[in-house]
C-alpha cells in the first residue's frame, strides 16, 4: 500500500513539473523572440527559483559587441544583480535551444541545479554532442530536454531562412 501511495506521489510530481517545464518553456520562447526582434539568434532564457523567474536573457551578441553575451550568460548575470548573490542553488534555467560548452560550464559555476532546454544543437550542443553535464565527470546538474522542442525549434528555422 505504501508502494502504491508513493508511484501517485512520484507520478503526480512529475506531471507538476512537466506543466511547469512548459510554462516557463513559454517564458523563455517570448525572450527569443525577442532577440530576433532585435536581429539576433533567437535563443532565451529564464532562471526560476522557488517557483519565481528571477531573472530573463536572451541573446544579445550583435547589439553589445560582445561574443560571449549568450542567452543563459545575460540570465545569470540578472539572476546575480537581481539577488545580489551568486551562486543559484536551487535554481532551474529554460532555455531554448540546448547550451553550448561556454554556458554549460558557467550554469555549473553558477551552481544552477537543473536545466530545461527546448530544442537540440546538433552542432555545439554541451549536453547532447559533448555530455558535459555527465554525472561520472562530477555535474551535479539534472537535465531535461525536448521540452516544447518543436516551438523552439521552428522559430530558430524561421530566423534562418528569413536570412537567406
Amino acid at each position: 500500500m505504501k508502494q502504491d501511495v508513493h508511484l501517485v506521489l512520484k507520478f503526480q510530481e512529475r506531471h507538476i513539473n512537466m506543466i511547469n517545464d512548459e510554462l516557463f518553456m513559454e517564458e523563455a520562447l517570448k525572450e527569443a523572440k525577442l532577440a530576433s526582434l532585435e536581429d539576433e539568434v533567437p535563443v532565451g532564457a529564464v532562471i526560476v527559483l522557488d517557483g519565481k523567474i528571477i531573472s530573463r536573457g536572451h541573446n544579445t551578441r550583435k547589439k553589445d559587441n560582445q561574443i560571449s553575451h549568450h542567452a543563459e550568460i545575460n540570465a545569470i548575470e540578472s539572476a546575480e544583480s537581481n539577488l545580489g548573490y551568486l551562486p543559484l542553488f536551487g535554481a532551474t534555467i529554460y532555455v531554448t535551444l540546448e547550451p553550448c560548452p561556454m554556458c554549460a560550464y558557467a550554469i555549473m559555476d553558477s551552481h544552477i541545479e537543473r536545466v530545461v532546454y527546448g530544442s537540440v544543437d546538433p552542432n555545439k550542443g554541451a549536453i547532447t554532442t559533448l555530455n558535459i553535464f555527465n554525472k561520472s565527470l562530477g555535474s551535479k546538474v539534472e537535465v531535461c530536454g525536448n521540452i516544447k522542442q518543436e516551438e523552439c525549434r521552428d522559430i530558430l528555422k524561421k530566423f534562418f531562412k528569413d536570412k537567406r
